[in-house]
């Protein structure tokens, strides 16, 4: 019997512990390539500038680390408590991605620390460089894996269920699922994204606040770059991942974009407010949705009204889909003003207006991860295991998942507060004029 009280907090913690943990996860995932970027472009152009820039976001970036692996073991542990019937019916085919992605976390906190201890000890930047390879692929191997668990709850393969039992289990064919290419490079990539925009936020925030450096000029450059190219790479796989969705979740498309009824030539429908079937204020663009599902204006496109009622996704997912979008496009149109801004010599570029939209490039990117997130997981509803278990079935019968809730939320809101007050005062009080300064000294070199 559904013990509704459990099941209400059971998806209310897992959301919580989801929305606090992809926050760290993605800087987990996107931050060493970029460290892996800035350092090499340092050797290159023997520029120590880009040098300082990779050895200051790896101080950082541990700080991240440890509350990820905090939140990640939360989610591990969560799996289990409030979920069990999931993990006994599905624990077996999912066991060995699960299992790869501690290997890989475990590979790449190895090399991480190998690479922050022997920073002075390589007289040849490009030995210590190499180091970095295997942290880069740690961390996207680690989100790899993870998502592939993900991607196996949305697109179940590799066994049979016979009376209630999963067998003829084959792992591997359950990892690759249809669903794993689109949703783990749409993972990495926004990864990538995300950090890019987080940085170069860090850098437009300081030049605001008058340090004018040449330092955080380059790495705003930099950064704005790598954000430019990771955006339209997610642009390009939100594409295919909607074609994912009118294959096998066509229901999670029609909810998202409230396509009621089968219709060809279907429009696309950009905000709006629901009432019934009745969208109002909505932008309508004529056979976008024919488009975007078969690349086809006179294409039919499958509506809700195909689907069980209990079985349509909650159709608040539109606002999530349309807010994720709506942050991706105009964080691709704020990059590139900014670099063409740059190759042109656009002085406005460069005005506090513009730099304050730079700012809040990196809490929208993170904002935009979220929805994208919350959609993903609340677009899978009411399953859990698609076609097979429904969340309702899964959850756990205890009464205490409450208190849970509670304990958790604590804890989330010490690491929380903790990692942002750690990171503030390391970096203020080693500012980066401090440390150019006794770089210059060691160096007997000029790095102003």
């Amino acid at each position: 019997m559904v013990n509704e009280h459990a099941v209400f907090y059971s998806r209310l913690l897992t959301e919580f512990t989801l929305t606090f943990h992809i926050i760290y996860a993605t800087i987990g995932v996107g931050v060493p390539l970029l460290i892996m970027i800035a350092q090499w472009i340092g050797i290159q152009k023997n520029d120590e500038h880009y040098i300082l820039l990779a050895r200051r976001v790896a101080r950082g970036f541990v700080i991240t680390v440890a509350v990820g692996v905090v939140t990640g073991t939360a989610i591990g542990l969560q799996l289990s408590l409030l979920w069990p019937n999931f993990m006994q019916l599905a624990g077996n085919v999912i066991a060995l991605p699960l299992f790869m992605e501690t290997f890989a976390f475990f590979f790449e906190a190895i090399f991480l620390g190998i690479y922050l201890y022997t920073w002075d000890r390589f007289e040849n930047q490009k030995k210590h460089f190499l180091l970095l390879v295997p942290v880069a692929l740690g961390a996207s191997a680690s989100a790899v894996f993870i998502t592939i668990v993900n991607a196996f709850m949305n697109a179940p393969q590799g066994f049979e269920l016979v009376d209630g039992e999963l067998v003829n289990i084959q792992p591997l064919v359950a990892m690759f699922n249809p669903a794993m290419p689109t949703k783990v490079g749409h993972v990495l990539v926004t990864a990538y994204m995300t950090s890019a925009f987080i940085l170069a936020s860090i850098a437009a925030f300081r030049l605001l606040k008058g340090s004018n450096h040449i330092y955080y000029k380059k790495s705003l450059y930099l950064f704005m770059k790598l954000g430019l190219v990771f955006s339209i790479a997610t642009a390009m796989l939100g594409d295919f991942s909607a074609k994912y969705l009118v294959e096998y979740q066509p229901e999670k498309l029609a909810a998202a974009e409230w396509h009621f009824k089968t219709e060809k030539g279907a429009s696309l429908l950009v905000f709006g407010l629901r009432d019934g079937e009745d969208v109002k204020y909505a932008i309508r663009i004529p056979y976008g949705l024919s488009i975007l599902a078969h690349y086809n204006p006179n294409a039919e496109v499958t509506g809700l009204d195909q689907f069980p009622e209990d079985e349509i996704p909650p159709l608040y997912i539109h606002f999530l889909f349309d807010l994720m979008v709506s942050i991706g496009f105009f964080m691709v149109a704020v990059s590139a003003i900014y670099i063409i801004g740059k190759l042109r010599s656009w002085r406005w570029i460069h005005s506090k207006w513009f730099r304050w939209i730079m700012v809040l490039g990196g809490p929208l990117a993170v904002i935009a991860i979220e929805a994208g997130w919350w959609m993903a997981e609340v677009g899978r509803q009411p399953w859990i295991l698609v076609n097979y278990m429904k969340v309702a079935e899964a959850a756990t019968s205890s009464n205490h998942v409450d208190l849970m809730l509670l304990l958790f939320c604590i804890i989330y809101l010490i690491l929380g507060v903790g990692s942002v007050v750690v990171l503030r005062r390391m970096f203020k009080r080693n500012p980066i004029e401090r440390e150019i300064a006794d770089r210059k000294a060691e160096k007997g070199g000029d790095l102003s």
